[in-house]
């Protein structure tokens, strides 16, 4: 029935209440499937219906995929002891992400729904920093002393492993509850039964700290390959366990911010199909006035060169060309040194390794753009005779001009996002847009500047 069905035949059961079919319909899809429809369906009302019809525990594991839009309109729609069984059946570090999302008046009523176990668990994570990894983490995990044999830990396995996030590691901890190893549940599997933890133990481990930022959660698993890992205190004592999918969610997020921010707007605070076109208005006029008003300064250097361009209208065809390749380049090199920065392949102490690695970039890309302005200068004078008995010279500016535009472009937009993480801020905030605009009055100066010289006594 499952291969067969589609949304549409789910729609109308729903619209004519067929809902004995519909909840044999449901029992056929994973939680993460009834996630997907339920985001489908237009109506609120009807989200409502469809989730009741699931079974208590199906209920939660869905309401844990679904957008924290729709779960807030699915509490709205629910009663209060539904609200009530989901928030104290949801994994600690879900509820505390849905939590976070929701006005203060409204979180307190919520925490008062959980049992005071839960209420507890809830308000120990809230009370970490907003984006710190406490927020991210779980009580749920089995930790064991080292004296315990492996038939020991298999019994406390079946008995408490139900409540467990995950049962892929075993933490071990001495009397005072400090973390000193973990070990693979496979170990345990294939050991003796009779064979002492502290056989199986290496010392090496790793591990997060609570009050770091997320981002570093998101690191730590890259490079170690893990898909959870224990989160300790700053003393070392074991407070619980992040698990790869909510670190996954922290990554799509981070990488989400970038990319708005690269694109010159204020990072959204939630999804582009869900904010207030007044919300997004104001997220992106603020960085939209302050490029224009850099680019009135583009403005203001074209007039200070207007007698030379009234004397040579020549040179401002070519204004359009030298400074949107500046803007180019620089807006490469921003964007290649702050992906590099967020994925940690160079930090700020390489500044001199970038510096002259796009240096060098700069000429050469100057360089080949240089030659090809060159050339398209020669064909269309010798094509239709637009430049004049001085073309050669003109060519020679405009190709001087490139190289020192492009070569000053990247250099700006490899140093500026080094210079913004040098002073704690993101460097996501040096978008390429800001970079380009930067870029484009130093480039109309260092053009005007080379026909000064170059021209001067010819068309100047």
């Amino acid at each position: 029935m499952l291969g067969n069905l589609i949304f549409p035949e789910i729609e109308d059961l729903i619209k004519n209440r067929n809902l004995a079919t519909l909840r044999e319909v449901l029992a056929e899809y994973s939680p993460a499937d009834l996630a997907d429809l339920l985001t489908d369906i237009p109506s609120e009302m009807d989200q409502a219906v469809m989730f009741r019809l699931l079974p208590k525990d199906v209920a939660t594991d869905t309401f844990e995929y679904l957008d924290v839009e729709i779960q807030l309109a699915l509490m709205k729609s629910l009663g209060r002891e539904e609200v009530s069984h989901i928030l104290n059946d949801m994994s600690p570090d879900d509820r505390t992400a849905l939590l976070e999302e929701l006005p203060a008046p409204v979180t307190k009523q919520m925490l008062m729904m959980l049992t005071p176990e839960e209420r507890s668990i809830a308000n120990k994570l809230l009370g970490y920093k907003e984006n710190t990894i406490g927020r991210l983490m779980t009580p749920d995990y089995i930790a064991i002393r080292e004296d315990l044999t492996v038939e020991d830990v298999l019994a406390n396995i079946r008995q408490f492993g139900k409540d467990s996030e995950t049962l892929n590691v075993i933490y071990i901890i001495d009397e005072k509850g400090k973390l000193i190893d973990d070990i693979r549940i496979r170990e345990i599997l294939l050991s003796p039964l009779e064979r002492r933890l502290s056989d199986l133990m290496d010392g090496n481990f790793v591990h997060l700290v609570a009050n770091d930022d997320q981002e570093t959660a998101v690191e730590v698993f890259k490079k170690h390959d893990r898909t959870v890992l224990p989160v300790t205190d700053n003393t070392g004592i074991l407070m619980g366990i992040v698990t790869i999918d909510d670190v996954l969610d922290v990554a799509e997020e981070e990488a989400t911010e970038d990319i708005q921010k690269l694109g010159g707007s204020e990072a959204l605070e939630e999804p582009y199909s869900t904010i207030s076109l007044f919300g997004m208005i104001k997220k992106r006029a603020g960085w939209l006035s302050v490029l224009f008003l850099g680019e009135m300064l583009t403005a203001s250097a074209m007039g200070f060169f207007e007698h030379e361009i009234e004397r040579a209208v020549v040179l401002a065809l070519f204004v359009p060309l030298i400074i949107s390749s500046g803007g180019n380049s620089g807006s490469q090199a921003s964007t290649l040194v702050i992906r590099a920065l967020s994925l940690g392949e160079i930090k700020v102490m390489d500044w001199w390794f970038v510096i002259k690695r796009e240096f060098l970039s700069g000429l050469v890309l100057g360089g080949i753009l240089a030659i090809i302005g060159f050339i398209r200068i020669m064909i269309f004078q010798y094509s239709f005779h637009t430049y004049g008995e001085h073309w050669v010279l003109i060519g020679l500016t405009v190709a001087f001009a490139l190289v020192g535009v492009v070569t000053w472009g990247t250099l700006t937009g490899s140093a500026l996002p080094l210079v913004i993480k040098k002073l704690g801020l993101d460097p996501a905030t040096s978008s390429a847009p800001f970079v380009a605009t930067m870029v484009d009055v130093t480039g109309l100066i260092l053009y005007f500047g080379i026909a000064m010289i170059l021209l001067s006594g010819k068309l100047l």
